[in-house]
């Protein structure tokens, strides 16, 4: 009888050992295990670097331009920014001499100055001035070019825009112009086109194509081979950017394209078919939070902090929330990325995170609820000492060697050793610090080192996994796809760039244990 009982502890103190490793060691998201993730980027928000050739085919896709009379060989000016009449007077162009064009259609535009102001005519024979704040049909202008950059600009009624010997800009040019030197005449200077994002690209081709493009995008880009892919390199999470007009799909505002709750309720499927859990993360919040392509920025400017803008938020919060609470692949929602702390105060973001958790909790008590850093030299502690929410909350974090003049003359050995010297150190500050749990929501295998080998690479991705798993909830690779090879975390691991090993050390342990676990299982019912 000693013997049986014995033998009893025995198998049942091995059970509970055997229980216990797999609870430390399992890699999918259950009891303590972390996320391991990638994000699918440029997908339901579309940031043209990513896929440039998404943009191949839009007419007139000009953004920054400056107007310079061939007559009087001076430059359109909105004097002191905007606010007044439109001169012609400038030998050099500046800020004052740079408009932003908003496309309306293939030829029609809108002109804005640097202060905000749109430029505006009332009809023939009037001045143009920049004293608009909001653009209609009296801010808007049609452009005429030839080959050789030279353009007309014309009212509503047809009539041609001229510069007058008196430094005016006036709408009332006698007739139909040529190309040769009149009063009519200017040259076009584009002088950046450096937004593409989901605006741009709506806005540029038009409604319908537009929609042809963007279907065949969202269709082709990512498809449930991808989740069989990640499913199989260890990958337990997918970060999914969404854009705000998702809820108002099918039919979002002009000039936003619908599909993407589709597109997302795809996704979600997918990750349920493969084990593998969906953050939604609010990538472009109404009037942009941060001026970029990928928060789907009209004109680069930062509109969001406003009452009316952040209450649309919470309301595309809630539209999420209550849509995909119960849905057993959701792991978390990220109430925004990458806010800009030179246009959105402490205050403003903190006061919308509160407000964004209980929009959350109401609709689930155990999503994760994730709040990403403000970018620009903000101190991430500052969320950590705000009192956001008590129960699975998160910071995001974005690590990147990249986008910064410090890191521009870095070494292979200089990068290598910042990930495992600063990164490590703030990592294990923000993981002992008393709050939310911490997420390396965005960071890449590349740098601005331009002759590193494949061992370099391997090196520096090495360095970062092994730094980056110490995070208290998880990584997420930028981006499962990208033309661009280091950014492709598809490329990484099919050309043994990024190598994720330990992954897979660790999925075959788990099964090792859990074979063991089953057999002891078997012999402790022999026994009993």
């Amino acid at each position: 009888m000693e013997l049986v009982f014995s033998k009893w502890v025995f198998a049942f103190s091995l059970c509970c050992w055997l229980i216990f490793c797999v609870a430390l060691s399992v890699e999918g998201l259950h009891g303590d295990s972390k996320v391991r993730g990638v994000n699918l980027g440029g997908w339901l928000v579309i940031e043209g670097w990513i896929k440039p050739s998404l943009f191949d085919g839009i007419p007139n896709g000009d953004m920054l331009v400056q107007f310079k009379s061939v007559t009087l060989q001076k430059y359109v000016c909105a004097e002191n920014g905007g606010g007044m009449d439109i001169s012609v007077n400038r030998d050099a162009a500046s800020s004052w001499e740079t408009l932003t064009l908003w496309r309306v259609s293939e030829s029609e535009f809108q002109f804005r100055t640097t202060q905000g102001q749109f430029l505006t005519c009332y009809g023939n024979g009037c001045s143009v001035s920049a004293t608009a704040t909001s653009a209609s049909s009296t801010e808007t202008f049609q452009i005429e070019r030839n080959n050789n950059g030279r353009i007309h600009i014309k009212i509503k009624s047809g009539t041609y825009l001229q510069a007058t010997i008196g430094n005016q800009l006036t709408a009332d040019y006698p007739g139909t112009p040529g190309w040769d030197d009149n009063a009519a005449t200017f040259e076009m200077s584009i002088i950046a086109n450096n937004l593409h994002g989901d605006y741009q690209l709506a806005n540029g081709y038009g409604h319908n194509k537009a929609k042809q493009v963007l279907e065949g995008h969202r269709n082709s880009f990512i498809n449930v081979g991808d989740f069989e892919f990640l499913y199989r390199h260890g990958i337990n999470t997918v970060r999914i950017p969404v854009g705000w007009w998702i809820a108002f799909d099918p039919d979002p505002p002009a000039p936003f394209i619908g599909g993407t709750l589709e597109a997302l309720d795809n996704a979600f499927s997918w990750a349920q078919a493969y084990n593998i859990k969906c953050i939604i993360d609010l990538h472009a919040a109404p009037g942009s939070q941060n001026g970029m392509e990928h928060s789907a920025s009209r004109d680069g400017t930062v509109g969001w902090p406003t009452s009316d803008y952040i209450s649309q938020t919470l309301h595309v919060i809630d539209f999420l929330a209550s849509r995909y609470a119960r849905h057993p692949a959701l792991l978390g929602i990220e109430l925004l990325n990458e806010p800009s702390a030179a246009a959105v105060s402490l205050d403003t973001i903190v006061s919308y995170y509160k407000q964004g958790y209980e929009v959350v909790r109401k609709r689930s008590p155990s999503a994760y609820v994730i709040i990403c850093q403000r970018i620009g030299n903000a101190d991430p502690l500052e969320l950590y000492q705000a009192d956001i929410g008590s129960h699975n909350i998160v910071v995001d974090l974005h690590y990147y060697n990249l986008f910064d003049t410090f890191f521009v003359n870095m070494s292979v050995l200089d990068n290598i050793q910042f990930i495992y010297q600063s990164r490590e150190a703030q990592l294990q500050a923000l993981n002992g610090a008393n709050g939310p749990l911490v997420f390396i929501g965005e960071w890449v295998n590349e740098w601005n080192v331009t002759s590193g080998s494949q061992s370099d690479y391997q090196a520096f991705g090495r360095a970062q996994l092994e730094v980056y798993d110490a995070a208290s909830f998880g990584w997420a690779y930028w981006t499962l796809k990208n033309d661009r090879q280091h950014w492709d975390f598809e490329w990484n691991i099919r050309n043994g760039y990024l190598q994720l090993s330990n992954s897979q050390k660790k999925k075959n342990f788990n099964s090792l244990i859990w074979l063991l676990l089953a057999s002891v299982w078997f012999h402790l019912c022999q026994i009993l």
